[in-house]
């Protein structure tokens, strides 16, 4: 048996979101039931299914370096404020 995530997308612009996961025994079977269980009141208009074996996860480490970077989280307080600075000075 493989184990599927299974990902459903709305129409338009929405992002695929995580329905859940299935084992099935193929790729087929594996769609069926993703339909039957996931997708039968209409919840997504576009499904993907994805064998857990093929999801490559990062480890921690590797991510690690990214979070201490604050500069990158701009909330407007700044730019907002320098941009007073700049008009009162004016």
């Amino acid at each position: 048996m493989n184990v599927y995530e299974v990902f459903l997308k709305k129409a338009g612009k929405e992002e695929f979101r995580h329905a859940g996961s299935l084992e099935a025994a193929d790729d087929e079977l594996a769609l069926v039931l993703a339909r039957e269980t996931y997708a039968r009141r209409a919840e997504g208009d576009q499904m993907w299914l994805v064998e857990r074996r093929h999801i490559v996860v990062a480890d921690e480490d590797y991510v690690a370096p990214n979070a201490d970077k604050p500069h990158r989280h701009n909330d407007g307080v700044r730019v907002a404020e320098r941009r007073r600075a700049g008009s009162d000075r004016a």
